[in-house]
């Protein structure tokens, strides 16, 4: 699933920005410039709202940018993540399921050298219309 929340970049004392959600509200994170702040955001954000949907939590919605409160040196801008693309990352080990088909079809898919898991990953993916890169 692809997400757009709004994080505020506040400007820390000593050096670089804590970052927060205040949709999100579960913690914060931090970078020393704003280019490794959106990059920790992006991680941050991805991972809360991946654990919100495993753990089937209501995924709250995103306030428009101008209904976010902010002090004046803050930075408040977008951060967008895709759940799927994490998902498919870091949940891709190989799991062994057990099938059964007919010993004629088994016979002639051996005979002609069929890969069966990578053929079952295809159809899988065409019935769910995926692509068939993912």
């Amino acid at each position: 699933m692809k997400y757009v929340y709004p994080a505020i970049f506040h400007p820390e004392t000593e050096g670089g920005f804590s970052v927060f959600f205040p949709d999100i509200g579960r913690g914060a994170t931090q970078g020393d410039t704003v280019a490794e702040c959106i990059e920790m955001a992006e991680d941050f954000l991805c991972l809360a709202l991946y654990r919100m949907e495993e753990d089937k939590m209501r995924i709250p919605a995103a306030r428009g940018m101008r209904e976010i409160e902010s002090e004046p040196d803050d930075i408040v801008t977008l951060v967008s993540v895709d759940t799927e693309t994490y998902r498919r990352y870091y949940q891709n080990k190989l799991i062994k399921k057990t099938l059964n088909i007919p010993s004629w079809l088994n016979e002639r898919a051996e005979a002609a050298n069929i890969n069966f898991s990578k053929t079952l990953q295809k159809a899988l993916k065409e019935e769910l219309r995926l692509s068939l890169n993912e």
